[in-house]
């Protein structure tokens, strides 16, 4: 797909549900949120029928865990000058990245456990 990256420039290589791909040049300061914005203003015309209202129902998936807005590239230690591939998708909302549910379950000891006899 792509000739050459260059070297300080990070290639990502997105794909949605449906399978359908492309690929950006971005730069390792650049969030989550800028990539989906930029996404969104540049919308693939083969990417039609998945075109979504609004930059901010955009969410990036990488190594099986939604990215929150304010990550870059750089913080995710992505390799400069290569394609890496992640999920774009459309989701409303994300859950926030320190669960309370599981922080409250540490101060009362409760715990999930099953034993099978």
């Amino acid at each position: 797909m792509s000739s050459s990256v260059p070297a300080d420039m990070i290639n990502l290589r997105l794909i949605l549900v449906s399978g359908k791909t492309k690929e950006f040049l971005f730069s390792p300061s650049d969030s989550a949120s800028d990539i989906e914005k930029h996404v969104y203003d540049n919308w693939p015309t083969d990417w039609e029928e998945e075109q979504v209202s609004s930059p901010n129902i955009l969410r990036l998936i990488y190594q099986g865990r939604f990215l929150h807005g304010n990550v870059t590239l750089g913080a995710l230690k992505l390799p400069f000058g290569k394609t890496t591939v992640m999920h774009l998708v459309a989701r409303e909302t994300l859950s926030e990245p320190n669960s309370q549910g599981h922080r409250n379950r540490e101060k009362t000891g409760e715990s999930n456990c099953c034993v099978i006899l």
